[in-house]
């Protein structure tokens, strides 16, 4: 699979709702990031689908190199 684009160095803070559904963009090319614009079609990249149990503050990855995505885990401080 090929690489993503690295969208940014840096989470996106974003305040989320309880169930709703957010689609985190994977291939790092959205100009909506954190969030799937469509620009992956015609790629192997698909969205990620994210619902939060509780409504809050999470840092969605940005730098699309996550272990644990679409939440950032730090790995943007590697690259």
């Amino acid at each position: 699979m090929p690489e993503p684009l690295i969208a940014q160095k840096a989470p996106y803070p974003v305040d989320v709702e309880a169930g709703q559904t957010y689609r985190w963009c994977a291939c790092g090319k959205s100009a909506k990031q954190p969030f799937c614009d469509g620009s992956h079609k015609g790629s192997e990249f698909t969205p990620l689908k994210y619902t939060p149990d509780a409504s809050g503050t999470v840092y969605f990855c940005g730098c699309k190199h996550s272990a644990t995505p679409p939440l950032c885990d730090g790995t943007h401080k590697k690259l």
